[in-house]
C-alpha cells in the first residue's frame, strides 16, 4: 500500500484517481493539523472516491501496543510496534509552561552505544521510515486532542541517532515544517546529535531555522571516547570545526551534557569546557544522569555539584541550564527508552 506520508506516490495516485488537489489538500490538513483520525479525514474526500482510496493508502505504519502516564509529572510514554515486529517508544512531555513537546525516535535502537543510555546498550534494530517518524506524531495528537492539546514541539531526542537516518529524518522534517503536512515552524523542531560532523553540516545547511543540539557529555578526548564510543570516528578536533562552520553563520547550537559523578565533572571538565567551547554562542544543557539497570557502576552527580558545575560555567560568559528530567517514574527520561519493557519481555 501506499503511505499517506508519501507525497509523492499519493500525488501519482490522485492523479490515477482523479481527484481535486482541493479535496486531497483538505484530507491533508484534516489528518496532520486537526487531529482527526483517518476515517474521519478520508470525510473530505468525494463519497466515489473514498474506498478507491482507503483500499490504496496506508495511515498508520506503527501500531500503538501501550500507554504510560507518569504519576509524578506530565509525561506519557508510548511503545509502539513496527510491522517489522521492532518496538520503539515517543514521550509526550506536557511542559508546566503549557507546550507540549514530543521526544520522538528515529531509530529501532541505536549504534551510538553512549555508556549512559539504555537505547544505546540495545544496539541497532533498524531505521525508521519517514512515515514510522511521522505517525509518532499523528499518534500522539490524537491521544491529546480529548485534552484539547497538540504536539508544538519536536525534540529527534529519542531511541537513535537521527542522522545515522539522514534520509528518512531530513524527509520527516520536511512533511513536519511543510504547508502540506503538519505546517510547524522550522524553530519548532530540534534534532540531537552525538556528533556525525558531516551529516550535521549537511542538515544545518538544509534547515536553516532548524533547532540543532550537539550531545557533548566531555570535551576531554580520553573521558568522551569511554562515555561515547562513537567519537572515535568523530574526534572533538573535527566536531569543533563543525561547530565553527554553523556558528559563522550566527546560529546557537545547543550542547547536551549528562552529569556522571567522578567521570566529567570535576573541576578539570570545567577548564576543558571552557576551552574547547570558547568563543562559541552555545546554550549549554546540563543533564541528570537517569540511572539504568545495564549500567550500575554509574551514579548521577549530585544536586549540589550539579549547580556549582553549572556557576562556575555561567561565571566565564556560557548560558547554561540545570534541566531536570521528566517521566521517571515510567521509565520515559532521557536514556531509558525501552529499558523497563524489554527487560518484562526478557529480552534484556
Amino acid at each position: 500500500m501506499i503511505s499517506i506520508h508519501d507525497p509523492v506516490s499519493v500525488e501519482s495516485l490522485r492523479k490515477r484517481l482523479r481527484i481535486d488537489p482541493h479535496h486531497l489538500k483538505r484530507l491533508r490538513g484534516a489528518f496532520y493539523r486537526r487531529q482527526l483520525s483517518s476515517t474521519a479525514a478520508l470525510e473530505e474526500l468525494p463519497p466515489e472516491i473514498r474506498g478507491p482510496f482507503a483500499r490504496e493508502v496506508s495511515f498508520h505504519p506503527l501500531e500503538l501496543v501501550e500507554r504510560h502516564d507518569s504519576q509524578l509529572d506530565g509525561a506519557s510514554k508510548l511503545i509502539f510496534r513496527t510491522s517489522s515486529g521492532q518496538l520503539i517508544e515517543a514521550v509526550v512531555l506536557r511542559i508546566a509552561t503549557g507546550r507540549t513537546t514530543l521526544c520522538l525516535s528515529s531509530q529501532a535502537g541505536c549504534a551510538a552505544a553512549c555508556t549512559f543510555c539504555a537505547t544505546g546498550r540495545m544496539g541497532l534494530g533498524r531505521n525508521l521510515t519517514a512515515g514510522e517518524i511521522c505517525d509518532q506524531v499523528i499518534q500522539a495528537n490524537l491521544l491529546l486532542r480529548p485534552e484539547a492539546r497538540r504536539i508544538r514541539n519536536i525534540v529527534f531526542m529519542g531511541m537513535g541517532e537521527p542522522l545515522h537516518n539522514e534520509e528518512n529524518v531530513f524527509a520527516a522534517i520536511d512533511l513536519l515544517t511543510s504547508s502540506d503536512g503538519f505546517a510547524l515552524d522550522e524553530k519548532r523542531v530540534l534534532l540531537s546529535t552525538v556528533g556525525v560532523a558531516d551529516a550535521f553540516l549537511r542538515c544545518a545547511k538544509r534547515f536553516p531555522r532548524l533547532g540543532l543540539a550537539l550531545s557533548l557529555h566531555s570535551a576531554r578526548e580520553d573521558e568522551r571516547r569511554k562515555i561515547v564510543p562513537m567519537t572515535l570516528r568523530h574526534p572533538l578536533a573535527e566536531l569543533r570545526q563543525t561547530l565553527e562552520t554553523i556558528s559563522s553563520t550566527g546560529r546557537q547550537v545547543m550542547i547536551g551534557y549528562t552529569l556522571l559523578e567522578g567521570i566529567n565533572d570535576t573541576p578539570a571538565d570545567v577548564a576543558a569546557l571552557r576551552k574547547y567551547l570558547d568563543g562559541l554562542p552555545v546554550h549549554l544543557n546540563l543533564i541528570p544522569y537517569n540511572p539504568i539497570d545495564a549500567a550500575p557502576e554509574l551514579h548521577g552527580t549530585p544536586k549540589p555539584q550539579r549547580e556549582s558545575f553549572a556557576r562556575a560555567l555561567k561565571e566565564t560568559g556560557f548560558k547554561v541550564t540545570l534541566r531536570y528530567s521528566l517521566g521517571s517514574d515510567i521509565a520515559a527520561a532521557c536514556g531509558q527508552l525501552v529499558k523497563e519493557r524489554r527487560k518484562a519481555n526478557g529480552s534484556r
